[in-house]
């Protein structure tokens, strides 16, 4: 007999024999009948044991299953309003098909709450509970919706290098590693790769992938391994198009997984918020401005850093009543090593470069690219920049390369900030953080 899943029980008649396998959650032994609770991607099942009918022997074994042992169990099927699922298995048969260990180094439904270390120490246990399950049963939802914007645009989804000989972004933040006794890195961004297919004449393109950053702290918002989003697009005539194509992208996958996931994050407590489309803009002096009233006091033209994004999300939230909005207008020395970056020709200081906010956190960072050879030589010897290491990301502009712009997105951060965790890590099967390496 196939084993079936407890939702999947519920179209069955009362008295027709099923196999259901899961995790043994509890059991309840009231002397001579006991409630065996068996839990599996669907929910959690109910098995009511009698000694009785069961024999002594069978029923003392029976009861004695330790806690998160995976267990087959075939029975018959009745309904029953006593249960969240509506209905319970008399079994026929119990089978263990893995026995788990005593104690356990983490409660799966203890009500106790444990230390994140704890949690993440022992993650294949965390993420049993359903709480944990469902936020990555939202993830999947949310990256549908992204992959079904980008087929609905007519993009073309691309895989490039993660072992790179240059890092798109330069700096302390690159993982160095040995490749056949040359030096090389792990990818920061997908950035030039993106610019080399727009060369080639391929005009839309996505990725969804791996990024890494070596940055030597550890916050509520940084990992050092994290999933990406980046597209590009060519024969733009401005960053604005760069941002309608962000703005509709957030909207569409938003709404894909309030539509699809309605139930899932109803569990969660999430009322999600679909924004509407053209998101606000606030160019970086304006932001300026705001902060300065709001009490920052600083000089010349600052980062905009974490404490200042929040103040920003809050006062935009309480302004204009929403959660995303765009800076623009970053000056150049503002958003150092973006060497790429295109400047606004009536005034070179300023770059058309954005970062898109969501509830005060930093999710998008883009912009229009600079596409003429002769300037972008120029500002990347103005940056400093060895130009010799990006011989082949350079040689592509010398061909014909159009207008082009595009963005890079956190995808942890996305889904952090949408079901407003605590963490960016709770986000991630298995974060990485200069003080986790496994598992």
């Amino acid at each position: 007999m196939k084993r079936i899943h407890a939702k999947e029980a519920l179209g069955l008649d009362d008295g027709e024999t099923c196999k259901l396998g899961g995790w043994l959650q509890e059991i309840k032994n009231l002397g001579g009948i006991a409630f065996m609770k068996v839990r599996d991607r669907s929910g959690v099942f109910q098995v009511v044991l009698s000694e009785d009918e069961m024999g002594s022997e069978s029923f003392e074994s029976a009861v004695d299953i330790p806690r998160e042992s995976v267990v087959l169990i075939e029975g018959e099927k009745k309904s029953t309003d006593q249960t969240d699922l509506g209905f319970e298995i008399t079994p026929i048969s119990i089978k263990v098909e893995s026995e788990a260990d005593k104690p356990l180094p983490l409660g799966v439904v203890d009500r106790v709450d444990s230390e994140a270390g704890t949690r993440f120490n022992n993650r294949f246990l965390d993420l049993r509970k359903e709480e944990k399950r469902l936020i990555f049963e939202l993830r999947d939802l949310l990256l549908k919706g992204l992959r079904d914007f980008f087929a609905k645009e007519d993009f073309i989804e691309v895989n490039t290098p993660k072992i790179v000989a240059a890092g798109a972004e330069g700096g302390a933040t690159l993982f160095e590693l040995d490749y056949y006794n040359e030096k090389a890195y792990l990818a920061q961004s997908p950035q030039l790769y993106k610019q080399m297919l727009m060369s080639a004449g391929f005009e839309n393109v996505y990725e969804i992938g791996p990024a890494y950053r070596a940055e030597d702290f550890s916050t509520v918002r940084h990992t050092s391994e994290f999933i990406s989003l980046d597209f590009e697009k060519s024969f733009i005539e401005s960053s604005d198009e760069i941002m309608d194509t962000t703005s509709y992208m957030i909207t569409h996958a938003l709404s894909f997984v309030e539509e699809n996931g309605k139930e899932k994050l109803e569990k969660l407590g999430v009322d999600l918020e679909i924004p509407e489309h053209p998101f606000k803009k606030l160019p970086y002096r304006e932001c300026i401005n705001i902060l300065e009233e709001l009490g920052k006091d600083w000089e010349d033209e600052p980062e905009i850093g974490t404490e200042e994004e929040k103040m920003l999300g809050e006062y935009v939230k309480e302004e204009y009543g929403v959660d995303f909005f765009f800076i623009t207008e970053f000056p150049t020395k503002v958003k150092e090593g973006t060497f790429y970056a295109m400047r606004k020709d009536y005034d070179p200081s300023l770059t058309t470069y954005f970062d898109l906010e969501y509830k005060g956190q930093e999710l998008v960072s883009g912009g229009q690219r600079e596409h003429r050879y002769d300037v972008l030589i120029e500002q990347m010897e103005e940056a400093g920049v060895d130009l010799d290491a990006f011989n082949s990301y350079l040689k592509c502009f010398k061909y014909g390369m159009p207008t082009h712009g595009g963005i890079g997105l956190g995808v942890d951060r996305l889904l952090q900030q949408m079901l407003d965790l605590s963490n960016v890590k709770e986000s991630i099967l298995f974060p990485r953080d200069p003080e986790r390496l496994e598992p």
